[in-house]
């Protein structure tokens, strides 16, 4: 095993990459337009606005859960966040993570409510709000 994963310092690795507002590269989503990441002492909470009908819509301000990503370009150690929001409805699992510059997030929606509607997974890229 790694080291690393053992290494309690890992959690907040290189956080200053993750905290802040990002903003959807693409103004045209019909997913998330806006997150916001906070380090509130030793732990992770993201805050969505999601794209609806009528406007954004707030998601609940979620604890996340700090991963270790360790295959980084050039062996370099970075952080990245698990974040499962639970609507009810619906549960979108997401992971984020900050690779040059841009934050991705790759998130899986499972819908619980028996609509039969298909799961999916959706991939998007955001930039840091100045």
């Amino acid at each position: 095993m790694d080291p690393a994963l053992s290494d309690p310092t890992t959690r907040t690795l290189h956080a200053d990459k993750l905290i802040g507002r990002w903003l959807n590269t693409n103004p045209e989503t019909q997913g998330v337009a806006e997150i916001i990441i906070e380090l509130v002492g030793e732990s992770f909470f993201v805050s969505v606005l999601g794209v609806g009908e009528d406007g954004l819509i707030a998601w609940p301000k979620t604890k996340a859960t700090a991963l270790a990503n360790l295959e980084e370009e050039a062996g370099q150690r970075a952080l990245a966040l698990a974040v499962d929001f639970d609507f009810g409805f619906m549960r979108a699992e997401t992971y984020l993570r900050a690779n040059k510059g841009v934050l991705v997030i790759v998130a899986y929606y499972i819908f619980l409510d028996g609509s039969r509607r298909s799961n999916y997974v959706n991939r998007e890229f955001f930039c840091r709000h100045a």
